[in-house]
């Protein structure tokens, strides 16, 4: 193998599972979608408002479902067939997006209906995350699974860089109702990618009911060190260093309030993201996610301090890149110790309480930099936030051995198991051989479920 080769993001996935691949491309085909809905839902809120109350709402019918439905759906899907949660997941988020298409033909639809579709869709989404949080490790060998989480990585930040722009042109020149339709049309991908899959109960003891079967997740999680600590680490990076709510304020105190200037400074953010991902082969390929991660946010919280620092826009924009460089490696690292530590019986609860981290961490982290900013500047928001995010993660790496020394496959032999608070932790079943679909043969996560981030997916697109 050349060291090109090597490099570049690890494509092995592609080639031993043809069941993961339809998946790929119906995810990448459905997350583009999903981000043209994300940024018609906001130019529309806007064109009827002009209110920034309703513009901010739109986030908050987006994040609240999530955060609302999230643990329930887990608790569902893990008693359920996760392919049929997947594919209800998608029909419904379809529907949603098809309603959305009529009522942007119609027009004069009040703006709270609008949200409400949003809102409704979002909960289709949080059905759809834990469900499909299950299909890599049952398709691919361990020593794939980073590198399957990577290609899903790689394809939704680039969808996140096409998705805005496609989205303009249609709006440009036909405005919201077809870009709402061309959404609604790219989910038959996604069900396309999906229906081929056998059926997939869980592996192990099912999930109890209801509300026991939430605090049963809530105790693995609790229970957990690696897992918990790499959560911990996630939110660290995001709630204490998160930078976009920054960026207004820093590119009027530095540079004048120049527009282009502010879209650089997200513009590069993605760039990092794409360009580490698309290199991710050394690090999947080094099955150590523990310290990849544990390195990569403290990478993160010092680019975004030293961000703070400077005062050449060229400077900043480099900081920014490695900023996203850094969170895309640790996100997908992150992923790898859920995916690869939890057993499949409690998969679907802590990939739904991941999404959930991903969603309200970045939120809470714009919030408090818009805090300590007002109350000092956005230069010292920066550099506060970024020595806090590492000084937390080194507090995380210090307390949790797990994540020191963790490689992508083992349990912590301190997990509690699904239904006790006893000391061992039920094993990790062995993936199943990756192999074509067929009727007796027992993927790719979610955009919510596998890059929740400063530069993840929308959770409008399952």
């Amino acid at each position: 193998m050349s060291l090109l080769s090597r490099a570049l993001v690890d494509v092995r996935p592609l080639r031993s599972s043809p069941v993961f691949r339809r998946l790929l491309i119906g995810r990448t085909v459905s997350t583009l979608g999903g981000f043209m809905t994300m940024v018609t839902v906001m130019y529309q809120v806007w064109d009827t408002t002009h209110s920034s109350v309703w513009s901010g709402a739109v986030g908050l019918a987006q994040a609240l479902p999530l955060i609302g439905v999230g643990l329930f759906a887990g608790a569902w899907v893990d008693r359920a067939d996760r392919r049929r949660a997947y594919l209800l997941s998608t029909v419904g988020s379809a529907v949603c997006s098809v309603l959305l298409a009529v009522q942007g033909f119609t027009g004069q639809v009040p703006v709270a209906a609008v949200l409400g579709l949003v809102a409704v869709q979002s909960s289709f989404g949080a059905i759809g995350a834990p469900a499909a949080g299950v299909f890599l490790p049952r398709l691919l060998p361990k020593d794939q699974v980073a590198a399957g989480l990577a290609l899903n990585q790689v394809t939704g930040q680039a969808m996140m860089l096409l998705g805005p722009a496609v989205a303009g042109v249609v709006l440009g020149w036909w405005g919201v109702g077809v870009c709402y339709l061309v959404d609604a049309l790219t989910f038959g991908m996604a069900f396309y990618g999906a229906y081929g899959l056998p059926a997939l109960p869980p592996e192990g003891e099912k999930s109890r009911p209801g509300v026991q079967g939430v605090l049963d997740g809530l105790r693995f999680l609790t229970g957990h060190r690696a897992v918990r600590g790499a959560l911990l680490v996630d939110l660290a990076a995001t709630v204490l260093a998160m930078p976009a709510s920054l960026f207004p304020l820093v590119n009027e105190e530095r540079f004048g309030g120049d527009p282009r200037t502010l879209g650089l400074f997200l513009s590069a953010l993605a760039v990092g993201g794409v360009a580490a991902t698309a290199l991710s082969g050394p690090v999947t390929r080094l099955a150590r996610p523990g310290p990849v991660m544990l390195c990569s946010a403290g990478v993160w919280g010092t680019a975004l301090a030293l961000f703070g620092l400077t005062t050449s826009a060229w400077a900043g924009l480099g900081m920014l890149a490695v900023a996203g460089a850094a969170d895309s490696v640790a996100v997908l690292s992150r992923a790898t110790i859920v995916q690869t530590r939890t057993p499949d019986a409690l998969l679907g609860r802590v990939t739904a309480a991941e999404a959930i981290v991903g969603q309200a961490g970045p939120n809470l982290g714009n919030l408090r930099g818009g805090v300590v900013a007002g109350w000092t500047s956005g230069t010292t928001a920066l550099i506060t936030g970024g020595l806090m995010c590492l000084a937390a993660v080194t507090a995380v790496g210090t307390t949790t051995p797990e994540l020191r020394g963790g490689r992508a496959c083992g349990t912590d032999p301190q997990a509690p198991g699904p239904q006790a608070a006893t000391p061992a932790a039920p094993p990790v079943t062995p993936p199943a051989p990756a192999k074509a679909p067929s009727a007796t043969t027992p993927s790719a996560t979610t955009p919510s479920a596998t890059t929740p981030s400063a530069t993840a997916p929308p959770a409008t697109a399952p």
